[in-house]
């Protein structure tokens, strides 16, 4: 069965270029070459005529159709990758950043963001940003997450979640030194999390009754106070809260006994105290497939787990499987939180 007929009630999906000297691009075409067929239709914003010259660098055979609005998505997707144009200051150079670009790339994320929000996609498709690049050009948040809640509104608590096949994983804390995780975690801020988190695993991801496995913080949990009292004073008066809430929620747990397929089959989502904790298992588990998704959005938002890949860029060697991942993921949270709202 088609993309056709498995996203006939879909509106496309809006992907963005991200940098456009990395190797978004290049994912995005093999993405529709590969997969198109199973795919929710999309749609990229770039300029068109750079997407023909590099397909014809890496030797695709991939035809690029320009559109004039996100409706007319669908119906090129089966010949040809439908693509909103969009300008960049300077003509993009494989694996060479140019900050010149970087006012084009955040505008593009807003434009992606509006489209969405006014009804006119399904979600957002993000391909990965350079983040020092676009600081150049006035970018004031840590990475797209952040940027994307503050698109969202000022109420809007963004949770990062990343899904392979074999798991699922929420860092309460993103992108701090490691040194300043015991100070910033609180019960509020998990519990929170949480909420949103179980809310969003029902609507998007069809799960009736999330199952929250609760990480604890210091090896073995903390050991009731002795090795830390971190897990005993702040974690596990959350799952006390969330449990209270009707959340099947469970932990502190000691984090080394949590990752292997037996543990796995216990729970839905792993919910983890810090950065490394979450990724080391999923990137361990399934390096390739990973999906980086944005929860707690008023708007479905997807992207591959990985950088730029500046080194492959325009090589014709960078993995689609991500990507195919992301857009395939975005497909079916649309389809699921169109069925929810029914």
């Amino acid at each position: 069965m088609t993309a056709k007929n498995n996203f006939c009630n879909i509106l496309p999906l809006a992907v963005t270029s991200g940098e456009p000297a990395g190797a978004g691009a290049e994912i995005t075409l093999k993405a529709w070459s590969d997969a198109r067929h199973r795919l929710c239709p999309f749609f990229l914003l770039d300029d068109p005529d750079r997407l023909g010259r590099l397909a014809r660098l890496i030797d695709m055979d991939v035809p690029v159709r320009a559109i004039d609005k996100p409706e007319e998505a669908s119906a090129v997707f089966e010949r040809a990758l439908p693509v909103l144009p969009s300008a960049f200051s300077t003509p993009p150079v494989p694996g060479k950043l140019d900050p010149a670009n970087g006012a084009a790339v955040i505008a593009g994320i807003e434009r992606a963001v509006r489209l969405t929000r006014e009804g006119q996609s399904s979600g957002v498709v993000t391909n990965p940003i350079q983040k020092s690049v676009l600081y150049e050009a006035g970018f004031g948040y840590p990475g797209h997450t952040e940027f994307l809640a503050a698109l969202a509104g000022p109420d809007v608590t963004p949770v990062m979640m990343l899904a392979a096949p074999a798991i699922r994983v929420v860092p309460v804390s993103i992108h701090i030194p490691l040194k300043q995780v015991p100070e910033m975690i609180t019960t509020e801020m998990i519990v929170s999390k949480a909420l949103i988190t179980a809310e969003a695993l029902k609507r998007d991801f069809g799960c009736k009754r999330p199952r929250l496995a609760i990480a604890g913080l210091n090896p073995h949990a903390g050991e009731g106070g002795t090795i830390g009292t971190e897990d005993r004073n702040f974690i596990a008066p959350a799952v006390e809260a969330l449990r209270a809430r009707g959340i099947e929620a469970f932990g502190p747990l000691s984090a080394d006994t949590m990752f292997h397929a037996e543990a796995r089959e216990g729970y839905d989502v792993a919910f983890c105290m810090y950065h490394d904790q979450a990724l080391i298992p999923i990137k361990t588990l399934d390096f390739w497939d990973g999906v980086n998704i944005t929860l707690g959005l008023p708007f479905i938002r997807t992207s591959p787990d990985h950088g730029t890949a500046l080194e492959l860029a325009g090589t014709g060697r960078a993995h689609a499987n991500s990507m195919i991942a992301a857009l395939a993921m975005a497909g079916d949270m649309a389809r699921a939180r169109s069925l929810h709202h029914d």
